[in-house]
Order: structure tokens, then C-alpha cells, then sequence
């Protein structure tokens, strides 16, 4: 049953993507061209955090024919109301609703589950999915700290469930192409590259004062491990990532995904030093506790990585948003979600103008791929693993580490930290209201 499940999802994949991957498709285009199939091949999936990005996922996910929503959670009923009003109005099967993403992993319709929540609820949320035997696509980064990345890798590795990592750049064939270009040796020695986000989309953030729990919201489990802290507007849903108790800012949102091209195409060792220096330079005055404009450096010992992000400006390196860059002694090679291309410093190679990716939107293919992974049952054929997104959420951290203790940092990685305390203060952060962080 396993191939013949395998050679479903690829064709249905197929199928897929000849309709095009510009973004999402409209729930009702995705119920339209849904077929009759086995229940034996049906794979139900349960969504944990509705609001975003995970419901995003489960669009891609419900585009593959075997694939059905099991189960919805939030802690939030107004979203759990809206959800799963718009699978109804698109003519899909209602799906069962949970507050408490424990009793969701407890039902059996439940195959395999999307972390869709704020960072800060991502481990103990991974740890227990695994626990009920639940193969797990979670949302990027995978932890708030490397203590939480080193307990996720270790129960992964015991599981042997398959994890997929939201880092779907991964599956882009244009980057696999760029890949291949690095390994040729044109560029000739690469001792420096570049990665980096200008979210010219972002605006500040207006202060506001905290005030009542909107009816419907369950803010003490929306808070879970993370400090008590009075309800405020500015610090639920989509801004949680702008503050240190829930996320890490623009550095772990996209620095994960752009620092990652680097680590897969350069393949290197953790960085020995890593230094940081920006702040809220854009926006001074407004509510958000990350920087706006970051720079961090990081030495690997035969080539350095610059990250840099900014807040409010559109357009960064290279004429390009969001992306990264390889410079090498002949040439450098600038990758982005869009496209790529090669610049010559020399008559040793030719110019590559900008090769156009054929989506820019590759989470269906991310989605296809993990498919594959769960129905043989092949932890290591996600390409997005649990390693991977273990290895671009530690080097993110790294750099948010060095900002926040102002220091240059040394990584002793036989030690699993830094040579200096301060830095070291950040490795873990601390559980509150009852909550514990033990390797399961």
C-alpha cells in the first residue's frame, strides 16, 4: 500500500503543479479539483495555531487529493470559527475543534500534524507530537533557543518520524540549479557571502496600552511557557515575533530561510565568532523589542557570512529584497526566491543573466516532498529535515545572541556554548507557569 500511496502522491503532485504555484489557490478551486479516493489512502492532517502561516500549509497540504483536514486547534475560537467556516463554504468536510492541542494529537483521525503556532510553543508542541506517534511539519524556526533545537533533534532522532521544516526554499529547483553552478568551481574560491531580508512591508508598530482578553481567547494557554505578562494587542497574532519572549524577530522569520541557502550550498561547520551590531534604528520610538536593522557577521574559518536585514526599506543587495550571495574570485552568484544569476569580476567566466525560478512559491513542492517522506516512512528524504532546520535555527540565534550581549562570540562546540557567560545567559530560556523542558 505504501508505493501504491507513493504513486499517488506523485501523480496528484503532478497535477498540482501543472496548474501553477503563484501562491495559494482559493479553497474553492482546491475543492473543485479534489477526487474520490480509497479511504485507505487518505491521510488525515491536524493543523495546531490557525491564524497564519499554518493555514497557509494546510492549503498546500489539502491540494494533494489524499490528503483531508482531520482537525483543527486554537486556542482562539474566533479563528477556530472562521477556519472552519471556510473549509465548509468551500465544500470540504468539516473538520473536529480543539482548544487543547493535547486531546488533537490524542485523535486517531490524526496522521500527521502542522505546527503553525508562535515560535515560543513550537518544542513541547514537537516533542509531544512525536510522543503520540504523529509525523510533524513545523513551522520555521523549529525552537526559541538552542536548548530547545538540542531536545527536538534528539527526540526526532529517537522517533523516527519524519519532520519537515518550513524552510521550503529547500525545494525550489532554481536554488538546486544555483547549487550545482557553486559546485563547478567557476566562481573559483569563495571566501565571502551574503544574506539578507529588507522588509520594506513592515511599518512600525504603534504603542498601545494593555487592555482585556478578547471574548473567545484562552490567553493563558496562548502564553503557555513564555512569562506572565498582561494582555496588549501589540504582542498577539501576527506581531509576536517582534518580541523576545515569543520569537526573534526578523532574524529568526527570515534570516532562517536566507542563512540556510548559505549553510546548503556552503556546507560548513558551525562559525567559531560571531559578532551583531544594529538596533531599532528605523523605528525608535515604537513598540516592538527586536531590532529593525541588523548586521551580523559570522566567521566559518575559510569564508565569513554577513547577514543584514532592515525594516521599512524595500530593496536590498543586489536589487533584491530578500536573498543571498556567493563571492567568489571569478565571480559571485546572487540567489533569490525569484531567480539567479552570475556577475564575472574577470574574463575566466561569462555572465548568467537572471534565471527565472518557474514559481517563486515553493511550499506546494515542500508539501509534495514531506508527502513522500512520511509514505516511505524515510526521515532523511524531507528535504527540510529536522537537521537542517536545527542547523539555520542555531546559526540565526547565534546572531540574535551576539546583538543582545554585545559582545563578539566564541562557539566552543564541543561544549554546546560560548566561551563568554554572557552570551551563554541566552542559550535557554526560562519556562514559566508550570511549565518544563525535559528531553523525552
Amino acid at each position: 500500500m505504501q508505493q501504491s500511496r507513493r504513486k499517488f502522491i506523485q501523480q496528484t503532485g503532478q497535477l498540482v503543479l501543472g496548474a501553477g504555484l503563484m501562491g495559494t489557490l482559493p479553497l474553492e478551486l482546491i475543492a473543485a479539483r479534489r477526487k474520490s479516493i480509497d479511504p485507505n489512502d487518505r491521510i488525515g492532517v491536524g493543523l495546531i495555531g490557525c491564524n497564519g502561516m499554518g493555514f497557509v500549509d494546510l492549503q498546500s497540504f489539502l491540494k494533494n487529493d489524499q490528503c483531508f483536514c482531520a482537525a483543527l486547534c486554537d486556542v482562539d475560537n474566533n479563528v477556530l470559527t472562521r477556519r472552519k467556516a471556510d473549509l465548509e463554504k468551500a465544500g470540504l468536510p468539516a473538520p473536529k475543534l480543539y482548544k487543547a492541542y493535547q486531546d488533537l494529537l490524542a485523535d486517531p483521525a490524526v496522521d500527521l500534524v502542522i505546527i503553525g503556532t508562535p515560535d515560543h510553543w513550537h518544542c513541547l508542541m514537537f516533542l509531544d507530537a512525536l510522543s503520540a506517534g504523529k509525523d510533524v511539519y513545523v513551522e520555521k524556526p523549529i525552537g526559541n533557543s538552542l536548548a530547545e533545537v538540542r531536545v527536538m533533534e534528539l527526540a526526532a532522532a529517537r522517533s523516527g518520524r519524519v519532520v519537515q521544516v518550513g524552510q521550503w526554499q529547500r525545494s525550489q529547483p532554481h536554488l538546486e540549479d544555483a547549487r550545482q553552478f557553486l559546485r563547478s568551481g567557476k566562481l573559483g574560491r569563495v571566501r565571502s557571502t551574503k544574506a539578507w531580508a529588507y522588509v520594506g512591508w513592515k511599518s512600525s508598530i504603534p504603542k498601545a496600552p494593555d487592555g482585556p482578553v478578547p471574548a473567545g481567547v484562552d490567553y493563558n494557554l496562548w502564553l503557555g511557557p513564555a512569562p506572565k505578562r498582561p494582555f496588549n494587542p501589540n504582542r498577539f497574532h501576527g506581531n509576536f515575533r517582534w518580541y523576545w519572549d515569543y520569537a526573534g524577530g526578523v532574524m529568526t522569520d527570515w534570516g532562517v530561510h536566507m542563512i540556510d541557502t548559505v549553510l546548503q550550498f556552503m556546507e560548513p561547520e558551525m562559525p567559531h565568532t560571531i559578532m551583531a551590531a544594529g538596533g531599532k534604528l528605523g523605528y525608535p520610538d515604537d513598540a516592538q523589542e527586536t531590532p529593525d536593522t541588523l548586521t551580523t557577521v559570522y566567521n566559518f574559518r575559510d569564508f565569513t557570512l554577513t547577514w543584514e536585514h532592515m525594516m521599512g526599506i524595500g530593496l536590498g543587495n543586489y536589487n533584491r529584497g530578500q536573498g543571498a550571495a556567493f563571492i567568489g574570485e571569478n565571480g559571485t552568484l546572487v540567489i533569490s526566491r525569484e531567480d539567479w544569476e552570475v556577475i564575472p569580476h574577470n574574463k575566466a567566466i561569462e555572465a548568467i543573466p537572471s534565471q527565472k525560478a518557474k514559481n517563486s512559491f515553493g511550499l506546494d513542492l515542500h508539501v509534495q516532498n514531506f508527502l513522500e517522506a512520511v509514505t516511505i516512512k524515510e526521515p532523511e528524504a524531507a528535504k527540510a529535515s529536522i537537521g537542517i532546520g536545527a542547523r539555520a535555527c542555531v546559526v540565526s540565534q547565534m546572531g540574535n545572541i551576539a546583538y543582545r550581549s554585545g559582545q563578539t562570540l566564541h562557539w566552543i562546540p564541543e561544549k554546546g556554548k560560548f566561551a563568554e557567560k554572557e552570551g551563554n545567559r541566552y542559550l535557554e530560556k526560562k519556562y514559566e507557569n508550570g511549565y518544563k523542558l525535559s528531553e523525552k
